[in-house]
């Protein structure tokens, strides 16, 4: 089966947790006889086209990207209309605005279409509420919306108010081990104290965009109160600010590394004592990064935002789960993880064994594959004997 994705922007141009979802999904639904490509925007698309283990990425020119909504040309329409004819079935990942056009006016309206919906319109509201109606008109044409989490679908007011209960799933993103092979035999050479100046188990780890939505300034305040080194990987737009508040705080209390390698990024989890999603706001919708240290078992600290961050950090079990934006509590629980080793380690055990029964490749694959092929067979049943439709294949 032929599989069409489409997001505002992928791998390499950028390197984010819904890039690393579509990556994932795409792995995942090979072995059920789904081949992917992604159509995606970027401001240098030389080479148009790129051919990746997971999927042939092909990219057309963003020309302007207001409030983080990458813009294509005419030339983007162009593109995804050839695309799309050649598609069995289109998988949306919301949010981004211009992909709802791109449907309604790229040759798609007839085509087979799911959607995964990783996180409301957060920050953007005014904005939110101009893009209401071609929103509703996007969740409307799709056969099945899919939540990455039962609490996401149930704490989001659109996903509550604009699905009936038949067209809204619910499957949890997962991982392919096996697709970070190679980076973990290569982390393996990676040293953290000669690279970083760290110590194995002597840090706790932040990493990924830095983002708004991250909580990192939190972060920094709570880093006031634990005498333990935290470690920030990654660079983003809010890096600047971030480091000049971590200035006022003791020397090597808080250091910012930058942007790190997929080998790099394995052994700084691996090594850590526990990793922090200190994320405040919902566009943080599950929690990529969360999954990979819960595959390494890691201990991990995160917030309670309604998403499904809590799904995969159980409070006490694999980790700890304190209220957004506080401070004090937050460094309760770095406190308790720095002194306690043994707990720190259980959490990590136990987060092994989550990923391993919720959270595996096979089982992310098998659902996806399952979704594409129900509707496939739904459209084919409404448009029975319809030339656009005939001839495709289902295996």
């Amino acid at each position: 089966m032929r599989v069409l994705h489409c997001y505002r922007t992928y791998f390499p141009d950028t390197q984010g947790g819904l890039e690393e979802a579509i990556r994932q999904i795409a792995l995942s639904t090979q072995a059920d006889g789904c081949s992917n490509t992604i159509f995606a925007l970027s401001s240098s698309p030389n080479p148009q086209i790129i051919h990746r283990p997971e999927a042939t990425v092909v990219r057309s020119l963003s020309w302007a990207a207001p409030a983080s909504c990458d813009l294509g040309a005419l030339s983007a329409f162009k593109c995804f209309r050839t695309l799309a004819r050649q598609a069995d079935v289109i998988h949306y990942h919301f949010p981004w605005p211009f992909a709802d056009l791109l449907h309604k006016f790229g040759g798609a309206a007839d085509r087979p279409a799911v959607m995964t919906y990783h996180s409301d319109v957060v920050r953007q509201r005014l904005a939110g509420q101009v893009y209401k109606p071609l929103m509703r008109s996007m969740l409307g044409a799709m056969t099945a919306v899919v939540a990455t989490s039962a609490a996401y679908a149930k704490t989001s007011s659109v996903l509550r108010n604009l699905l009936t209960p038949t067209r809204l799933k619910v499957i949890p993103l997962g991982l392919v081990e096996q697709s970070y092979a190679d980076a973990a035999v290569e982390s393996r050479t990676v040293s953290i104290s000669e690279r970083f100046g760290l110590t194995s188990n002597g840090y706790f780890l932040s990493l990924g965009v830095l983002r708004y939505y991250k909580g990192l300034h939190t972060l920094i305040e709570a880093a006031r109160r634990v005498d333990f080194p935290v470690v920030v990987a990654g660079d983003g737009p809010m890096r600047r600010s971030l480091e000049e508040s971590a200035r006022e705080l003791p020397h090597g209390r808080v250091r910012f590394l930058g942007r790190v390698s997929d080998a790099e990024k394995m052994a700084l989890i691996g090594n850590c004592r526990a990793f922090v999603l200190a994320s405040h706001l919902r566009s943080e919708a599950f929690g990529m990064v969360l999954l990979e240290s819960a595959m390494l078992g890691r201990p991990m600290v995160s917030c309670e935002i309604g998403t499904g961050t809590t799904y995969i950090n159980v409070d006490q079990q694999t980790g700890l789960v304190v209220p957004p934006e506080n401070p004090n509590r937050l460094a309760d629980a770095l406190r308790s993880l720095s002194k306690d080793e043994g707990f720190a380690q259980l959490c990590g055990k136990r987060a092994r064994i989550r990923f391993e029964q919720l959270f595996s490749g096979a089982a992310l694959g098998s659902a996806y594959a399952e979704l594409y092929r129900s509707v496939v067979h739904s459209s084919l049943a409404r448009s029975a004997g319809s030339p656009t439709l005939a001839g495709v294949t289902l295996r």
